[in-house]
C-alpha cells in the first residue's frame, strides 16, 4: 500500500505542545467550513516514534479500529521495522475490512476478533493471496465449525490464532473487559488440538490486557491493581503459549498489549509483538497515563451558529459519543478557546452544540470551535475525509467511511 504522503519519519525531536499544533491546524484550515476533521502530520510521526520507543525493539502491529484512514496506516507502515522495532502488519476489526486491505496491497493482517461473516469466509477461500495474508481469530470450537462449513472445502487451511481471556480475576471478582472463554493453559491447548484436526494452521495466540491498556492511571488503588494484572498474566501468558506450542510446534504470534500497555507487554520475552493505534491520534481518554505524555494529532472543528446566552455560544452539529460505559468521558471535548464547558443538560447534540464558558462570548457568528474525541478511530466513521497539515500545506485524504465503507 504505497502512501501519497511523504514517507519521511523524523528522529526523535521535541513534541510541540497542544497550542502550537492547533496553531498550525487552524492557519492551514482557514478557508475550509466546519464540520470537518484535521490531523496534524508531524505530531502523528512524532506519536509514532514514541510508540515504537515505549515498544523497546518489539514489533508493533497497528490497530486499524484506531485509525480508519487507509492513508495514515500507509504512513505508519511505511516507516519500517527496523534492528530497533518499528512497525509491522495490521490488526483489523472486520473480516471484510482485511479482504479490502489485502485487494489494495496490505499482507499480514491479524482479525482482532472472531468473524462469522460466511460471506466474507467464502472470499477468504477463493482468494489465495488473502489466504495467506489473513489470520483468523478464534476462542471456540463453534467457530472452527461454522469456519469450516463457511469456507465450502476441506482443502484450505486458514490461519487461526487463539483469543486468551487476559482478565484479572480475583475470587468472584473479574476486573478486565469480557471477551474470550479460554483462560487456562489445558484449554488453550485443547482449541489447538482441535484447530490442527480440523485442518486449520495456528500461527499465534492473542492477550489483551484491558484492565492495563485501557485504564487510565487515575489512582492508587488502579495502579496497583494493574501492577497485580501484569505480574499474574505475565506468569499465565508464558503457561498457556508453552502448552499451545506443545500442540502445534512453533508460533509466528504472541501478540499482546495496547497502547496503554506497551511497555509492560514488550518486557514479557514470550510476547513476539504488540498492537497500538490509540496513541498515534491520542483521543482525551488517553490523557491520564504515567507511562506516557499525551500529544493528540487529530482534531474537529465545529462551526457557531447562534448566541442564546452571552456566556453561551451553539455550534452545529458535534454529537460525536463515544462507544462504551456511558459518562462524561465518552463525550468530545472543546480544547479551543481555551475553557469552555458542555451544557450538563445537553451535551453534545446531534444536530447542535451549545458550549458555555468566558471565551464562549469572544466566538462570533461562523467562528469555529476546536474539539477532541474520546476514542480515536471512531471520529472518522463521521467524516468522508480528514485534512492532513504539514508545514503549512495541506492534504485531504479520504477515511474508511469517504472510500465508501462501513464496518
Amino acid at each position: 500500500m504505497g502512501s501519497p504522503l511523504s514517507t519521511a519519519v523524523p528522529g526523535n525531536t521535541a513534541v510541540p505542545g497542544n497550542t502550537a499544533v492547533l496553531d498550525r491546524i487552524d492557519a492551514a484550515t482557514s478557508d475550509l467550513d466546519p464540520p470537518f476533521a484535521a490531523l496534524d502530520l508531524t505530531t502523528l510521526r512524532s506519536n509514532a516514534d514514541d510508540l515504537v520507543h515505549r515498544a523497546s525493539g518489539t514489533p508493533v502491529r497497528v490497530a486499524s479500529k484506531s485509525v480508519r484512514c487507509r492513508t495514515v496506516l500507509e504512513e505508519v507502515l511505511g516507516s519500517g521495522l527496523t534492528a530497533q522495532g518499528g512497525f509491522r502488519g495490521i490488526m483489523a476489526y472486520s473480516l471484510r475490512e482485511a479482504l479490502w486491505l489485502v485487494g489494495r496491497g496490505a499482507r499480514d493482517i491479524l482479525l482482532g476478533y472472531p468473524t462469522v461473516d460466511r460471506g466474507g469466509l467464502a472470499e477468504l477461500a477463493a482468494d489465495p493471496v488473502a489466504l495467506g495474508s489473513v489470520t483468523l481469530m478464534v476462542d471456540a470450537p463453534a467457530q472452527l465449525d461454522l469456519i469450516r462449513n463457511a469456507l465450502g472445502t476441506g482443502t484450505v487451511r486458514p490461519r487461526v490464532c487463539l483469543d486468551v481471556d487476559a482478565s484479572l480475576r480475583v475470587g468472584p471478582i473479574h476486573l478486565g473487559v469480557r471477551r474470550s472463554p479460554l483462560r487456562t493453559p489445558d484449554r488453550a491447548a485443547e482449541l489447538a488440538r482441535l484447530a490442527v484436526a480440523g485442518s486449520f494452521d495456528v500461527v499465534g495466540i492473542m492477550f489483551y490486557e484491558a484492565q492495563i491498556a485501557g485504564l487510565p492511571d487515575s489512582s492508587l488503588p488502579v495502579r496497583m491493581v494493574k501492577r497485580i494484572s501484569a505480574r499474574e498474566l505475565a506468569t499465565r501468558r508464558g503457561d498457556v503459549v508453552d502448552a499451545v506450542r506443545a500442540v502445534v510446534g512453533d508460533l509466528e504470534i504472541v501478540n499482546s498489549g495496547g497502547t496503554g500497555s506497551l511497555e509492560v507487554s514488550a518486557s514479557d520475552p514470550v510476547v513476539t509483538e504488540v498492537t497500538a493505534g490509540s496513541g498515534l491520534y491520542v483521543p482525551t481518554l488517553f490523557d491520564a497515563y504515567d507511562s506516557f505524555t499525551p500529544n493528540p494529532s487529530l482534531f474537529f472543528a465545529l462551526s457557531a451558529v447562534r448566541k442564546p446566552a452571552p456566556s453561551i455560544t451553539t455550534l452545529f452539529g458535534g454529537g460525536y459519543i463515544a462507544s462504551g460505559p456511558p459518562g462524561a468521558a465518552r463525550v468530545p471535548r472543546p480544547v479551543r478557546p481555551a475553557g469552555l464547558k458542555l451544557l450538563r443538560n445537553e451535551g453534545a447534540g446531534e444536530v447542535q452544540t451549545p458550549v458555555r464558558g468566558r471565551a464562549a462570548s469572544d466566538v462570533p457568528i461562523g467562528g469555529r470551535v476546536w474539539f477532541r474525541h474520546a476514542k480515536a478511530g471512531e471520529l472518522c466513521e463521521r467524516f468522508a475525509q480528514i485534512h492532513v497539515v504539514e508545514a503549512g500545506a495541506r492534504t485531504a485524504v479520504p477515511t474508511y467511511r469517504g472510500e465508501g465503507h462501513c464496518w
